[in-house]
């Protein structure tokens, strides 16, 4: 063997193959007098060269004493990263996840100098070439009598599939239970993981239930669903199932947080929940989505970016900054800031359309500054993040236009309601809460967009969701 492997690669390279997500890997390899070295798996280089960072925990290795022992097709709820330390393989994998792929199939030989990647739900098997062949693959799951339970199964000698066996199975060394696998018409595809949407029941969680509709994979948590301050909530789920978590829910009663209780539950959900979930987040390597808000800063400066140093000046807003931090911490996050929300309920929008509907002239601030917000641009923008493959990180969301007073916000109310905009009446901040028990608020909530525009997302201006809202 040492013989052939200073022939081989002294460069590692990547190359796609048929089956989306798995990725064959040319290793370096250095060999002399004496044998040869390889560095197996380097994370920093596998990541720089293309590879998912899938977090390996548990290293396998099978040996097979005879050539033609050939083993699976199984496809596993886990990623597995395939090499060779001794021997040769013909390698056989076949695309079992539900998609418009099923049924793809790549074959290629594997020796010390190539590894290949096989992401969840891609059913693997290999035929042995040479005699003392240790084939070693890591995996980023443990196994368990529950996960075998979740495995999917192919026949070896599947004729829609037509693997081209080197070593024909009826001289293979085969064990019993890969004998019997099912066809590829009677597999039943692995599902892919799940997305849990939190908070489903409020605001954002209702746009993105319209956002996501009736996609299988996508379960929609409701408070009554999901306790955020239930410690059982976290340890019943079976978080394995799951892809990605959108933290849509969030203690949001601005000036109550202000008060004992009211701190209290602030603290809970918007902190000591967000790091429940970002635990489950890194342990189970999934990505989560957290909804922040233009309260983690201070607005003294006219337009706020991601990079920003947070300056939140109430409780509400200390929560919001502190969940922030811990979800930034999180491998695989996104935190979503957003201002001046408006959906389905209640809301300041809807608010001033029913004040103009009755004759009422209200007084309104007139010294904060900053954009609206409607859900259906802020759950559009959050599957945009996932789907398009975008930076993990902060990203500021609203809609996008010239920013305004709420008092200006008001007037355009009053008028696309058919109402007079002169019935508003302007007040600054310190004169609308004198003697009411108010949290302090930050006067500039000017978010800019530069960054997920840069991804590809461009929302709406402000005053064309605010004609739409109001006409339906």
């Amino acid at each position: 063997m040492s013989n052939v492997s200073i022939e081989f690669s002294k460069k590692l390279a990547v190359s796609e193959t048929p089956i989306p997500g798995v990725l064959l890997f040319e290793l370096p390899v250095h060999g002399d007098n004496r044998g040869w070295f390889k560095e197996n798996w380097q994370r920093e280089k596998m990541l720089a060269a293309g590879l998912p960072d899938f977090q390996p925990i548990q290293n396998n290795i099978s040996f097979n004493e005879k050539a033609g022992t050939t083993r699976g097709i199984h496809a596993e709820p886990w990623d597995k990263f395939i090499s060779v330390a001794s021997g040769r393989i013909f390698g056989a994998w076949v695309d079992l996840r539900e998609g418009s792929t099923f049924g793809t199939v790549f074959t290629a030989n594997l020796d010390p100098s190539r590894a290949i990647f096989i992401p969840r739900g891609v059913g693997n098997a290999f035929q042995t070439l040479e005699d003392n062949t240790a084939y070693s693959y890591l995996v980023n799951d443990h196994w368990s009598a529950d996960a075998q339970g979740q495995y999917t199964f192919l026949n070896l000698a599947d004729e829609t599939a037509n693997i081209p066996w080197p070593i024909p199975l009826e001289r293979a060394e085969l064990s019993d239970k890969d004998r019997v696998h099912p066809s590829l018409a009677d597999v039943s595809a692995m599902p892919q993981r799940k997305i849990l949407v939190l908070g489903a029941d409020g605001q954002l969680g209702k746009a993105l239930r319209k956002e996501y509709g009736d996609l299988e994979h996508v379960e929609f948590a409701a408070r009554a669903d999901f306790d955020l301050s239930d410690p059982e909530a976290y340890r019943t789920r079976n978080w394995r199932d799951y892809d990605t978590i959108i933290n849509a829910a969030a203690y949001t009663a601005v000036d109550q947080a202000e008060t004992g209780d009211g701190r209290q539950a602030a603290w809970a959900i918007n902190v000591t929940a967000v790091a429940e979930l970002a635990k489950i987040a890194t342990r189970y390597n999934l990505t989560l989505v957290h909804v922040s808000s233009d309260y983690v800063f201070d607005g003294t400066t006219g337009i706020h970016t991601e990079e920003e140093p947070l300056t939140p000046l109430g409780v509400y807003g200390q929560t919001k900054a502190a969940g922030d931090a811990i979800v930034s911490v999180v491998p695989r996050h996104y935190i979503v800031r957003t201002s001046w929300v408006i959906g389905e309920g209640n809301n300041f929008v809807r608010t001033m359309a029913n004040l103009a509907a009755k004759g009422v002239r209200p007084t309104v601030v007139n010294d904060q500054i900053g954009r609206l917000t409607f859900t259906p641009d802020i759950a559009a923008g959050i599957r945009h993040l996932l789907e398009s493959g975008a930076g993990y990180g902060a990203y500021n969301l609203t809609n996008s236009g010239e920013p305004q007073a709420w008092a200006d916000i008001a007037k355009d109310v009053y008028q696309l309601a058919g109402s007079d905009g002169a019935a508003v009446t302007g007040v600054t901040t310190a004169e609308y809460f004198e003697g009411k028990l108010a949290a302090p608020r930050p006067l500039n909530s000017s978010l800019g967009l530069d960054k997920i525009q840069s991804t590809g997302f461009c929302p709406e201006a402000s005053n064309v969701r605010l004609k739409e809202y109001l006409s339906n």
